[in-house]
């Protein structure tokens, strides 16, 4: 009888995942949910019925903005929402402007 001296065969190794490759499709799946998000907040499909038919009418949130009294020099911000509730688009021939009134 002769003696051989065996070789252990070790199993073959799993192939690992890196770790990085599940974070990387975490966050592409996370970034693709806030696209959508984002996206589909932006479309703003008015499903209100027009309030002037035929013609284009502006309509604007604030009619008067009272900021009491605003020292020389000091900057003061006011925001409108505008929109048109006419059923036909609303254009401007030329530049809006934005009249200041002094009152009591």
């Amino acid at each position: 009888m002769s003696t051989k001296a065996s070789k252990k065969i070790a199993p073959p190794k799993k192939q690992r995942v890196p770790i990085w490759l599940p974070l990387i499709i975490v966050a592409g799946v996370a970034l693709v949910v806030v696209a959508l998000i984002s996206s589909g907040g932006s479309q703003s499909t008015s499903t209100a019925a027009p309030q002037v038919n035929g013609a284009p009418a502006l309509q604007v949130d604030k009619e008067k903005v009272d900021f009491g009294n605003v020292k020389l020099g000091q900057t003061v911000e006011v925001k409108f929402e505008v929109a048109n509730v006419g059923d036909h688009p609303l254009t401007f021939k030329g530049k809006p402007y934005v009249e200041v009134v002094e009152g009591c």
